[in-house]
């Protein structure tokens, strides 16, 4: 009989146990640090200015968002910050770069941090535009022999950080390009041109529309092109935000008059569709809870599929599709998946050109 009342006993706890509902997820009177690891006034800073009240009012409990930028190490700083110190409750948040994702596939020293441990709640992918000084003669992409030849200075974070494009391209481009090192953001590489320290520069899809096309209409930056994007055979098209701009191999073969081939040009492609196909991604830290992770994920899909959503987004992103939840999980896949003999490659060329150490 005692047996028989334990296990009845037993049975009745684990049943009341089971219909207990779940405690829904609630932020209430909470602030969310949202850490971006650069400066103000770079892309990064002008995605998720954009995305954080929207993120704030789908959360459950509408908390208070709160944008903190951790610059330094070509954004590593921030991210080995978060990986060190975030607490797996969803009050603190992540949002990357394909400066983050770099010095993670070529193995820099600096980074601490293992992307494959962090929750990703949404991708955006982006692209980005090459611009130069009207000083340099050129008034647009279809003067593009007048640069062969000439010096650049540009204002770069790092060879290891997402700058590796542009520097490539230039590289590939025959330019003789004197690099200074050390930026905060790109809108630190930004506000250096417009003092006229640096005669090039690039910006990333939403800091270019924000900041430069002003620039570009008062004749103060002469836009040359496009990274570009890779299309479903794996060659380079036009960037859909900026179809009238060329991409980088069309404005090669217009100052050559060939199209650019071999590993340089394999170790490009790569880099671009790693840090541009889902070039601004955020994260949850390791050993967030489910539930956690999948109202984070809920509340991005709200955001990304409200109906006034894309027209605001191209305004301020650009073309591009937001992806969340598992087509983030698969971007991220692909982005941080650089092919051996590329990375090789690369890694070959930076320790030459720049003297980088790995």
């Amino acid at each position: 009989m005692k047996r028989l009342l334990a296990f009845a006993f037993t049975a009745l706890a684990v049943t009341g146990l089971a219909q207990t509902p779940a405690r829904a997820v609630d932020f209430t009177g909470k602030n969310i640090e949202w850490i971006i690891p650069f400066g103000p006034g770079g892309g990064s800073a002008a995605w998720a200015q954009f995305l954080a009240p929207q993120l704030a009012q789908a959360l459950p409990g509408k908390p208070n968002i709160v944008i903190k930028y951790v610059p330094g190490g070509g954004s590593t700083k921030g991210a080995n910050l978060f990986a060190a110190r975030a607490k797996p409750d969803g009050l603190t948040i992540l949002g990357t770069s394909g400066s983050t994702q770099f010095p993670y596939l070529l193995g820099d020293k600096r980074v601490q941090y293992e992307y494959k441990d962090w929750n990703v709640v949404m991708g955006s992918p982006t692209g980005g535009v090459f611009y130069v000084s009207p000083k340099l003669g050129l008034k647009g992409p279809q003067d593009m022999k007048m640069l062969k030849g000439k010096s650049v200075k540009y204002a770069s974070q790092s060879p290891t950080a997402l700058d590796l494009v542009p520097l490539l391209a230039l590289e590939m481009m025959g330019l003789p390009t004197k690099a200074v090192f050390g930026m905060k953001s790109r809108g630190a590489g930004r506000l250096a041109f417009e003092r006229g320290e640096v005669n090039v520069d690039y910006q990333t899809s939403s800091a270019y529309i924000k900041n430069v096309t002003p620039l570009v209409k008062e004749g103060k930056a002469v836009p040359l092109w496009s990274w570009g994007i890779l299309d479903d055979k794996g060659e380079l098209a036009r960037d859909p935000t900026f179809p009238d701009i060329p991409h980088w191999a069309e404005a090669y073969e217009m100052m050559h008059g060939k199209k650019p081939r071999g590993p340089a040009m394999q170790a490009y492609k790569a880099f671009v569709a790693a840090g541009f196909g889902m070039q601004k991604m955020l994260f949850l830290p390791k050993g967030t809870p489910k539930d956690i992770v999948d109202a984070y994920r809920a509340a991005a899909k709200q955001v990304v599929t409200a109906p006034d959503f894309a027209k605001k987004a191209k305004k301020v992103l650009g073309d591009y599709k937001q992806v969340v939840a598992k087509e983030a999980e698969a971007g991220l896949k692909t982005a941080i998946t650089v092919s051996p003999k590329s990375k090789e490659w690369v890694r070959d060329w930076l320790t030459k050109r720049y003297k980088v150490k790995f």
